[in-house]
């Protein structure tokens, strides 16, 4: 037991919290306040799938001991539903109190059935008859019909109708179908009403001759986590394609039902699902908000965010003017990149384009964790194979809830004659990297992109990411050594440059961690990372702390170490940036890391997480160059300024909310603004 460790669950829950704080902000337009509750529910969704599916299997294996915070599994689990239920009444409060009335005297509206006009309900009843009735299915429950399996997320109206003859009841389900939005615009586009709705005001139509007692919406959460095993898996594609079939009939987890639904109903799903009283989510509202995306994509300009269009590096840019490759961009120096403040589509995809139509590149090689379903970048790769040029790509397909997607593009690469390989056995791999070898006139050179964001374009244009293309030989030729491990048999490989999980990263983070210890008051760490939960990294950074090394931490998402505790943390300062972009680089800063006052900075794909460290391949790329590690700076202290808002972690263990009362002026705004004034600059030189 340690009282110096925060609870994860509980912790991932205060990140949730954060993200829904979002959208109490007045200085955010209304629109994306509603998009942040959506978020909310999105994040929720996953959380049940994953994280309180493993607690329900601890409690169920009967696990007593001791969690490394001091709680017992039944404490823990106890505890996040019990903060589950205040958030989300919370958030319902939020949309019905608040956001829901002020968009509806915006014109934005959601709607309820008597709220509708005449034309309206004409409208809704010509597309209940010609759209919804034909394709919906009753499912009675009596002894002859058994309780429909009721899959996982899937939205359903439960319905209790009654023989006027016989005065007989019996439970339906009718399954909401997902052929057509969830919420169903109105004529005009800025009125919407839920689906399930509709359904409920004709759901006679479907039991003639029978009374309707009750009907209610329900949604069912199940176990979403892939139960695979490497070393018993002989053919991973196979048996990853095998587990997401199962996926839908995992256990359940959560009951989500109008509050409204008679105690004879809620025990019936209750018991029917094998669940109980205290994996019942009551919604006085709207059953998952996560459907109000729809309401975000309403053409009102004027309750959303104003737009940023992301600029072409300045060096790409003068390159595409005059005609230059990518490749004679890098070799003059290497490139930094920071999406998506910088277009990712003319760095990334570009670079990779134009590597599969070049008549000198012999060679391309790639990792792919998460992709887009129409991945252009897939489709280079593709290309490269079909005109000869070899092609090797390791598709992750553990990559959790993007499975499907992996073994889609794993297939059609390898239809194209790509060599297509799924990792280690028992680790994921999560480094970002790409390697092309090419002819250049003075010799083979091989040129690297190393990221700390995944190869997808949609993803790219909402998530901060940094990205690194080089053809230093040194990184390059570690990088080299990184796919022969991942792709053939190797033992206790040797980097020079490159910081790899999990054979050295864990052990060479320490070794940075001390040496600014050594330093005492000279000695400065800052790390930006999306999650903090590896207990031996907090320990660390507690011991530097304590020998007066300030320890600067921007943690988006959960944080088990305790900032600010007087002989514990007193020099440990936690921020969480939150905004219009989902910061997702992770970038190491140590102020005395390659000799005193000699800065190390580096950039990668690891968090601080037990998984990443022991469990995942990961990267770390060091960034030498003065006017990267400027960037690196100018990013890192923009998001530390005091005058920009962010949350920071205070001793007692809670967030506040700090900066300016208002959003603006918010740290990413500054810096896209700096990053359209560099190019500006470049522009008028030009």
């Amino acid at each position: 037991m340690d009282h110096r460790l925060l609870n994860r669950e509980l912790s991932w829950l205060d990140f949730n919290e954060r993200v829904l704080r979002l959208a109490t902000e007045p200085g955010i337009p209304l629109l994306e306040r509603l998009k942040f509750c959506a978020i909310f529910s999105s994040n929720l969704d996953e959380f049940f799938q994953v994280r309180v599916a493993a607690m329900k299997d601890q409690e169920a294996a009967g696990i007593t001991s001791l969690l490394a915070d001091g709680l017992t599994p039944a404490q823990q689990l106890a505890q996040v539903l019990e903060r589950v239920q205040e958030l989300c009444q919370r958030q319902q409060r939020l949309l019905f109190d608040v956001l829901l009335p002020q968009l509806k005297r915006e014109g934005v509206e959601l709607c309820e059935w008597h709220e509708l006009s005449e034309s309206e309900v004409a409208y809704l009843k010509d597309f209940y008859d010609h759209r919804i009735f034909p394709i919906l299915t009753p499912l009675a429950v009596d002894p002859a019909h058994p309780f429909p399996y009721v899959s996982n997320l899937a939205f359903s109206v439960a319905t209790i109708v009654r023989d006027p003859a016989t005065l007989e009841q019996r439970f339906a389900r009718v399954k909401v179908p997902t052929l057509f939005p969830r919420l169903l615009a109105l004529p005009g586009g800025s009125r919407f009403i839920p689906v399930e709705s509709v359904i409920i005001e004709f759901l006679a139509t479907l039991f003639p001759g029978m009374e309707i007692d009750e009907a209610t919406i329900f949604r069912v959460t199940r176990n979403a986590d892939l139960a695979l095993e490497d070393e018993d898996a002989e053919d991973l594609l196979q048996a990853v394609e095998v587990e997401l079939r199962k996926r839908r009939y995992g256990r359940a987890v959560r009951l989500e039902i109008d509050h409204q639904a008679s105690t004879k109903m809620r025990e019936l799903l209750i018991a029917e699902h094998d669940l109980s009283e205290k994996d019942v989510v009551a919604v006085d509202g709207l059953v998952d908000p996560a459907c109000l995306w729809q309401m975000h994509a309403v053409d009102r300009s004027d309750l959303k965010d104003d737009q940023w269009q992301p600029v072409t590096a300045g060096r790409l840019a003068a390159a595409a003017e005059s005609g230059r490759s990518i490749f004679a961009v890098v070799r003059e120096r290497a490139l930094l990149l920071h999406h998506p403040y910088e277009s990712f589509a003319s760095s990334v995809e570009e670079f990779v384009a134009q590597a599969a139509v070049d008549p000198r590149v012999q060679s391309i090689k790639m990792t792919l964790y998460r992709t887009s379903g129409d991945s252009p970048i897939a489709q280079h790769l593709i290309l490269a194979a079909e005109r000869g040029v070899q092609v090797a790509v390791l598709v992750e397909l553990k990559a959790r809830f993007d499975e499907a997607t992996n073994v889609t593009w794993a297939k059609a690469l390898e239809r194209a004659g790509v060599h297509v390989v799924y990792g280690l056995v028992g680790l994921k791999t999560h480094a970002k990297c790409v390697l092309v070898v090419r002819e250049d006139n003075d010799g083979l050179r091989r040129y690297a992109h190393l990221g700390t964001g995944n190869y997808n374009s949609r993803t790219a244009r909402t998530y901060e990411d940094l990205g690194y293309i080089t053809c230093e030989p040194d990184i390059t030729a570690d990088a080299a050594q990184l796919f022969n491990h991942l792709t053939g048999y190797s033992r206790e490989v040797k980097y020079s440059r490159l910081i790899v999980a999990p054979e050295q990263l864990r052990s060479r983070l320490i070794e940075l961690i001390r040496n600014e210890g050594e330093m005492g008051e000279r000695g400065h760490v800052t790390i930006k990372v999306n999650s903090l939960a590896d207990t031996e990294m907090v320990h660390e950074l507690y011991a530097a702390s304590q020998k007066g090394v300030k320890v600067n931490l921007i943690i988006r998402g959960l944080c088990c170490l305790r900032a600010g505790v007087p002989g514990l943390s007193e020099n440990i300062r936690v921020r969480s940036v939150l905004g219009r972009y989902l910061e997702h680089s992770r970038v190491f800063r140590f102020a005395n890391g390659q000799g005193e006052n000699q800065p190390l900075h580096l950039i990668g794909s690891a968090d601080l997480m037990g998984r990443n460290l022991d469990k995942r391949v990961e990267v770390l790329t060091p960034l030498s160059h003065p006017k990267h590690q400027e960037w690196l700076d100018k990013t890192l202290n923009t998001l530390l300024a005091d005058d920009v808002p962010a949350f920071e972690l205070m001793p007692d263990d809670s967030w506040m909310r700090v900066g300016p009362t208002l959003f603006e002026p918010h740290s990413q705004r500054l810096l896209y603004e700096w990053a359209a004034h560099r190019q500006t600059r470049r522009n008028s030189r030009d």
